[in-house]
């Protein structure tokens, strides 16, 4: 029997599937690991919301958060675990609450990535304030959005500065679609950005700490069908240059969990949307993917919970600005912020672990996802977002695609 049990929380709102199966697996794993002296269990448990004294201890050693970049209660006892109880969270809360695209934007091109032109125009309507009138009659410049318009060059996407799940997100072919976007786009500080052209391939980049899934990403196809179920379209050299990308971006603002979005055009990989730290994890969008994501997430809470990793105290970019500053090539810069990006995200010493400790870990997931157990969970996902008419149907699409992904790591 383990002699100590580290505890990992889950941080839940409307998620269903993989916490089913992330409970069912932590069950299925049994661990039992030599660490530090010690034999070490995990046990799971799900978090409630509910009144807390700051000075209460935490019974976790480390929280899966998928809840915190909307929820301010839950929010503010994550962050008073870490102050106060030393718990490791992913993703970082403050991060999370401060780093909305525009930041992430701003940051990268220092870093020199090819990130397209982007402008920020300020917002067409406004919440009443007592100071707001005497602000705009002293400062707010009248601008021709033609003209910026014209500057930035056709065709561009408008989108919220902060926002996600493309919400609000419109393609601006000329001017008058341009002024008709923005006189629709009431509250929200939305940014123009210029759309890359003629690109062949779109890929989704999945971070879970040192671990990456590149996911070929159809854009025009229902919910359901936009992770394609693709493979070789990537070849290796082009892998590594986005798990390079993708880990710089995740390292460099502390996310454990988050995803990249790249467009490929004339020989370059331009990130495009990478300010995604809590991507979508539901297997009614990643079918196929899905197993791979239960398997990345397991294998790195149980790492950061077993060795009892440290939150940084600080995200400390000047080290990747230092490198930005210097005169070498993008690509040996690249290089040099992924060296950096490993050694904060730990990738030599996750490897190790899951060597010696983890073993078993593929192998139960590739069982795990032919039960019943596993079905059932992608049903309830099912019928909590789908008219009852569909509930077998798309059950066995989800379940059939995962099948697909069982025969292909067999094969």
């Amino acid at each position: 029997m383990p002699t100590e049990t580290r505890r990992i929380g889950l941080s839940l709102g409307a998620d269903i599937c993989w916490p089913l199966c992330f409970e069912a697996m932590i069950k299925r794993l049994q661990l039992d690991i030599p660490w530090d002296g010690a034999s070490v269990g995990v046990e799971v448990e799900r978090l409630s919301i509910e009144p807390f004294d700051l000075k209460q201890d935490c019974r976790y050693d480390l929280v899966v958060d998928r809840l915190t970049h909307w929820y301010h209660h839950s929010r503010e006892w994550i962050k008073k675990s870490v102050l106060m109880d030393d718990l490791y969270v992913f993703n970082n809360p403050w991060s999370v609450q401060s780093m909305e695209k525009h930041t992430s934007y701003s940051a990268m091109m220092k870093l020199g990535l090819p990130i397209p032109e982007t402008w920020l125009v300020p917002p067409k309507e406004y919440d009443p304030k007592d100071d707001l009138q005497p602000t705009l009659e002293r400062y707010a410049r009248l601008f021709d959005l033609g003209q910026v318009g014209e500057k930035l060059g056709y065709p561009m996407f408008m989108k919220p500065y902060d926002g996600g799940g493309w919400v609000g997100v419109s393609m601006i072919e000329n001017e008058s679609a341009l002024r008709a976007a923005y006189e629709q786009s009431g509250k929200h500080v939305m940014h123009l950005q210029r759309a890359v052209e003629n690109w062949d391939r779109f890929v989704r980049c999945v971070g879970v700490g040192p671990q990456l899934r590149i996911v070929r990403y159809d854009p025009s196809a229902a919910l359901h069908d936009r992770y394609t179920m693709d493979t070789g379209f990537v070849n290796d050299a082009e892998s590594e240059h986005l798990r390079k990308i993708t880990h710089v971006i995740n390292a460099f603002f502390g996310w454990d969990f988050n995803s990249c979005e790249c467009l490929h055009s004339g020989g370059v990989w331009h990130p495009i949307d990478f300010a995604n730290p809590c991507p979508d994890s539901q297997v009614t969008s990643l079918h196929f993917h899905f197993p791979w994501l239960i398997g990345a997430k397991l294998s790195w809470a149980i790492y950061c919970a077993v060795t009892r990793r440290k939150m940084r105290q600080n995200l400390d970019w000047g080290p990747f600005f230092e490198i930005g500053r210097s005169d070498r090539s993008f690509e040996e810069k690249l290089d040099a912020y992924a060296e950096l990006a490993d050694e904060r995200l730990e990738k030599a010493q996750f490897e190790e672990f899951c060597w010696n400790h983890l073993g078993h870990l593929g192998e139960e997931l590739w069982e795990f996802f032919g039960t019943d157990e596993a079905k059932a969970a992608v049903r309830a996902k099912v019928e909590a977002l789908f008219p009852a008419h569909e509930h077998e149907e798309f059950t066995e699409i989800f379940f059939d695609r995962i099948q697909t992904w069982r025969k292909s790591v067999k094969s």
